[in-house]
Formats: structure tokens, sequence, C-alpha cells
């Protein structure tokens, strides 16, 4: 827990004893800055990224592990570390003429839930390395490209790019991202992120070596908890024994944990108590469906299919009874501006990738398949909340 977040929860407690301090600091989406007791893995990437201190690239790596092993939240905050070096150092380029290369190269971390298209995928680097504005629009993505090809090629540190979410369902495939890589300069390296294991995938071709990164252990999880509580909840909101409860369940998932401790808290704060109980933890571990979906997946959605999903978590099981009845409730929203057509397109689209399931109804005895009724693969409080609170941030206040 970093000092900006204790003096922050300090300022709110003259307001009343409320159990959350930060949605965000209890969100399994959300990263900190330094992952707890997870120095090993830290060492082992550094040891890879060595070769930048000596003005050299490292080779291409593969860094791979279990959903909820921390991956993103290591390599983001070990990136963010390394680019403050970077800046320090002058290593961004201010000018397309710039006269003096720097000797450290740029970090950038790409997460191919969000940079799906080339153009996408190109002025995300760009704007990465340079200090001048990139346009969103009016520039082609072969104007892009030639346009990062010119500012690498006079800048000899380079770049090391993190690609983070690759062969995941809803991202390009492994073809497509090594395609894009191989038309970037040749002072780019890169460190690829996935959950897939390196004899399932054809991005190991391209690597010199593979980095694992472990699951987490049962105490490690414990202080992960107690971290996010320290930083999220009211001083002695959360004991060590329900945080052990939540990291056996979670057997090594810190996402799945994480969650079991947003429900929780959020169970208790609605029923204005400053402590979880037991019954907090049991709802909450109840809730979250075996094997769940990122929360960070959900939320890199199209905001129209997240608007799906927030009238989707409301329904009642009997309007959640068949896709068909789903779609009509749906749609029938008033606060929905979509066609039957368009909300069963997205429910099964959805289906497709992962973020909800298909399942078919059971004491179907008339002719024909039997239908199906959608189900979540992921807990309904957590999105719910994290949504509100999204929409809630962007509403602009009325004039006077």
């Amino acid at each position: 827990m970093d000092l900006d977040a204790r003096i922050k929860r300090r300022q709110g407690h003259d307001e009343g004893q409320r159990l959350i301090q930060s949605y965000e600091s209890l969100s399994p989406a959300a990263h900190i800055e330094e992952p707890s007791d997870r120095g090993p893995i830290f060492e082992r990437l550094l040891d890879h990224l060595d070769p930048v201190f000596d003005g050299t690239l490292p080779p291409n790596a593969y860094v791979h592990g279990a959903f909820g092993s921390g991956k993103s939240a290591i390599v983001t905050a070990l990136f963010t570390h390394l680019n403050r070096l970077s800046t320090q150092t002058g290593s961004v380029i201010h000018t397309s003429t710039r006269a003096a290369s720097p000797t450290i190269p740029e970090f950038v971390y790409l997460d191919m839930r969000e940079t799906v298209s080339e153009f996408a995928f190109y002025h995300r680097i760009l704007d990465a390395c340079i200090e001048e504005t990139v346009p969103q629009h009016g520039i082609s993505t072969d104007e892009l490209r030639q346009r990062l090809h010119e500012a690498l090629n006079q800048w000899y540190a380079g770049v090391v790019l993190a690609i983070d979410h690759v062969d995941e369902p809803e991202s390009i495939g492994t073809a497509t991202l090594v395609d894009r890589l191989s038309g970037l300069p040749s002072n780019v390296s890169w460190l690829a992120i996935s959950r897939t294991p390196p004899a399932e995938t054809d991005l190991t071709t391209y690597t010199a070596t593979s980095i694992e990164i472990d699951s987490y252990q049962r105490q490690m999880l414990v202080d992960v908890l107690m971290t996010r509580a320290s930083a999220g909840l009211t001083q002695q909101a959360l004991d060590h024994e329900l945080a052990r409860e939540i990291a056996e369940w979670a057997e090594g998932n810190a996402h799945d944990a994480l969650a079991a401790l947003f429900i929780a808290a959020d169970r208790a704060n609605r029923d204005r108590r400053t402590r979880l109980l037991d019954t907090d933890v049991t709802a909450a571990i109840d809730e979250i469906p075996r094997p769940s979906v990122s929360m960070a997946r959900v939320q890199a959605l199209p905001e129209n299919k997240q608007l799906v999903l927030r009238e989707l978590v409301d329904l009642s099981a009997e309007d959640r009874a068949s896709v068909a009845a789903t779609t009509d409730a749906i749609s029938g929203s008033p606060g929905l501006d979509l066609s039957r057509g368009t909300v069963k397109r997205f429910l099964y689209e959805m289906a497709e990738i992962g973020i909800v399931d298909r399942v078919q109804a059971e004491g179907h005895s008339g002719k024909g398949r039997p239908p199906s009724r959608v189900e979540l693969r992921f807990p309904a409080t957590l999105f719910r909340r994290l949504y509100d609170l999204r929409q809630e941030s962007t509403v602009v206040p009325a004039e006077l």
C-alpha cells in the first residue's frame, strides 16, 4: 500500500465509518504498482531484460502462466518502472529530426484485447515513443507504419514491446501477430504474454526463451488480499482468517480471490457494516462461476455489448429461461436502443468467445432442438458495481 493511499484513507476518516474506501483498490481488473511477494519472478524478467542496461536489446521471449497468476500485473509494473528510468535518461523522441539517440529503449505495453486493428497496433507503439501527438484520424495505416519506421530508424536504442493477452478468443491470431511484428524495424524486441503453454503455440518459434509465472502460493495470496483490503477498506475490516478462507478456495488464482473479496465487501457495505463476516465470504464464493472469465476481458468489450450485459445481470430467472426470453427482455428495456436482432447477435457472439455460456434448458419435452439459456461466466455483483461506478464517473454535471 503506497503513502498516497494511506493519506487518502485518513482524509475520509471524518466522513463516517464507511467500509469501502476505494472500489478500485479491490477490483481484480486493477493492478497495483508493486505486486506482493513476486520478487523472484521480477528477477527472472530483469535477467532476461538485462542487455538493455548495456545498450543492446534482449531477444524475444514468451511469458506464460495460468489465469490469475498475475502476469499482467507483474509485466505492467515492471514496464512502468523501466519507463521511468527511460524517461529520466531522455529516451523519448521529441521530433522527427532528433539529433541524439538515447541509450535506453522505450518499454511499450500492448493489450491485445484493446489493440486488435493494425492501425491501433502501430498507433499505440508510435504514441508511446514520440512526444508529438499522433493523430487518430486523417492518417492511413500505411502512413502510420511509415512514421513509426522513420522514428525508430534514427533511434538505435529501440523498443521493447510487451504484448499481453495473446491467443485469446477475441484477439488476433498468432499468424497475424507474427506478420505485424515482422513488419517492425529490427530494433524492436518483444515479450508475448499468454496463458497458453509454450508447447501449444507457434509463437515460441520466434522466441529465444520461455518464462513461466507460477500461480500464487496460499500465503502469498493472503498477503495480496490483506494488501488490497488495507488500501480499499476501512481499518481491520478483513481479518486473516477470512483472507485465508478466500485464498484456500481460490487455489492460487488472484483474480478470483480478489473478486471474492470485492463481492464480500460490497455485500457487507450494503448491510452498513464495517467488518466482513464469514457469511459475506461464503455468499461471494457461491456467486463466482468456476471457471470464471477475467473481469478485464469483460470490461474490454465494446460499450454496446457491456450495456447488454448490464441489462442481463439484472434479469429474473424467468427472463433468462431461454435465449429468446432473454433477448425479448433486454431489447424491451427502455434504456437500450438496440434492436432485438442485434441483442440476440451480441449474446451469441459473447457465447462464442466465452464471456457467457449457452446452456441447454432442462425439462424440454417438445419437438425440435431444446431451447438454451444464457449463463454468466463472471460474477454479476462485480460487473454491476464496476460498470455503474464507471458510468457515474463519466456523468457531466449540468450547469447551474
